[in-house]
């Protein structure tokens, strides 16, 4: 990967609809060869996938809440098991298995308290755990979705 390998990521990371052309201009190329470099990174897997990012606010999940698990049960069925947990509920978006003294991080995105409250019961009914905390974001000070792409800052893209 070279630097207009990397200034690709960054304005694609930026906005994926942003057109080939505008693309291939931004990094000094025309339009074949930045597609052709573009189709590569997908290739490869550096690019997984495009979405569209919904603004959960407007979807009615007003409310970020972090839960951990711990667990006492440290074999391949119950891991199984939660996996297949927390897959199965929507309001979890994120989980991370975790070093030290929490098992399990999970970021759960819901409308209101009583919408958390609904997660942990699907949750506590698909999978035993030790223990389950959670605790809710007051503010969001920082969101992105971008890997840094050799640490310099995203391009602001107008």
């Amino acid at each position: 990967m070279d630097a207009t390998d990397r200034k690709i990521l960054q304005l694609l990371q930026n906005d994926a609809s942003m057109p080939i052309g505008e693309i291939a201009e931004a990094v000094n190329l025309s339009a074949t060869p930045c597609w052709k470099r573009i189709q590569r990174l997908k290739k490869d897997g550096v690019i997984r996938k495009q979405v569209v990012l919904c603004d959960p606010k407007k979807m009615g999940y007003g409310a970020v809440a972090f839960v951990t698990v711990r667990t006492n049960q440290h074999n391949a069925i119950w891991l199984e098991r939660f996996a297949a947990a927390v897959q199965r509920i929507p309001e979890i978006v994120e989980v991370y298995r975790m070093t030290g003294e929490i098992d399990y991080l999970l970021r759960v995105v819901v409308r209101d308290i009583e919408g958390l409250d609904a997660v942990y019961h699907k949750l506590i009914h698909s999978v035993e755990m030790f223990d389950v905390s959670s605790s809710f974001a007051m503010e969001e000070i920082k969101y992105s979705t971008a890997v840094p792409v050799d640490g310099s800052p995203l391009i602001a893209v107008e």
